[in-house]
């Protein structure tokens, strides 16, 4: 039987990020604290990640999408 891979929700995040970013929606240099707007009840789940990898709210967008692997 094949295996599913499971993507972590900080790649899910990043790729969503980077949607919005490629569609003009958020700007690189936007806070990271904006995409609260964005995933809705979704984010406390998301900013405590965020947070335990070392962003802060304050952080650019940029930053997240910069990250090449999402190691826990």
């Amino acid at each position: 039987m094949p295996t599913k891979q499971v993507i972590h929700p900080m790649v899910k995040l990043q790729q969503k990020v980077s949607s919005l970013v490629n569609a003009k929606i958020l700007q690189p240099h936007d806070s990271i604290g904006k995409v609260a707007l964005l995933f809705g009840s979704e984010w406390s789940f998301l900013k405590s990640e965020l947070l335990a990898f070392g962003f802060s709210m304050q952080d650019p967008v940029s930053d997240l999408l910069v990250v090449e692997n999402w190691d826990d």
